[in-house]
């Protein structure tokens, strides 16, 4: 089964060079998952300010461009994984959220995981 990992944090941690030690870790993570096999795609996102959020309510789309301001928490970056058991994707996400906590002690967030729905991909075309 394939999952969509996302992490999300304060926009600060996007204005913060990430410790060396880090970018090495997640490097080395990011390889090892590839080789595995469990590394489908992975990227990260911009400053939420060269981005814009387009609304729908009661029937009208409204934009507001970035950055934004009020919001506690964004997503940063992105993965595709594959993995065959709930227990497996959980093993990938601890280790990548473990990187944070060992070489980035002051780094806090989140990272949540949500299984492809291939269904619903299918009733658009894009599976």
């Amino acid at each position: 089964m394939k999952y969509l990992s996302f992490i999300r944090s304060s926009e600060k941690y996007r204005d913060m060079t990430p410790p060396p030690s880090m970018m090495e870790a997640m490097g080395q993570l990011i390889e090892r998952f590839a080789r595995e096999g469990a590394l489908v795609d992975t990227g990260g996102l911009a400053p939420s300010r060269d981005g814009f959020r387009m609304r729908l309510a009661d029937g009208k789309l409204t934009t507001t461009d970035g950055p934004f301001t009020e919001t506690k928490e964004l997503i940063g970056g992105w993965a595709i994984l594959k993995a065959d058991s709930k227990a497996e994707i959980l093993r990938l996400t601890t280790e990548f959220m473990d990187l944070h906590r060992q070489h980035w002690p002051d780094f806090e967030g989140e990272c949540e995981v949500r299984p492809i729905d291939f269904l619903a991909s299918d009733a658009h075309g894009t599976k």
